[in-house]
């Protein structure tokens, strides 16, 4: 079995009821370090005018989102207090969504982010958020 860190490998992600009804999300480590999140989708994400819905494409950017702040926070929890979504072009079924997010600006509180959500080369949607770091000692 490879680890989870190994490059090129995708991995199943443990990412909540939710995810695993449209799921499963997966995800893998770019050969730069990044990590990738993925969702193989079919016709089950389909909405009726035979796209992938925009729910589907926004749910696949907020994961990436909060995971890669999560994991910039030292694995406390955040939450998204914003997060704006820009839809490039259509998705069809069959394509492989892949979605990477990098963190831009970072406050003891907050965290700016950016996201890209692509089929191959080709990109489908951006996101940018605003993530909210909540200690756990507020919870």
């Amino acid at each position: 079995m490879s680890s989870p860190t190994e490059q090129g490998v995708w991995k199943d992600l443990a990412a909540g009821p939710f995810l695993n009804r449209i799921g499963p999300l997966k995800r893998r480590r770019a050969p730069d370090g990044d990590t990738v999140f993925a969702l193989q989708t079919d016709k089950g994400h389909e909405n009726a005018i035979g796209s992938i819905h925009g729910g589907v494409l926004t749910s696949v950017l907020d994961q990436a989102l909060a995971i890669t702040a999560w994991n910039a926070a030292d694995r406390q929890p955040t939450v998204t207090l914003q997060m704006d979504t820009r839809f490039v072009t259509a998705a069809r079924s069959g394509d492989l969504l892949e979605a990477r997010a990098v963190i831009r600006h970072a406050t003891r509180s907050l965290l700016f982010l950016d996201a890209d959500l692509v089929v191959g080369d080709r990109l489908v949607a951006t996101a940018t958020a605003v993530m909210k770091i909540v200690p756990n000692k507020d919870r």
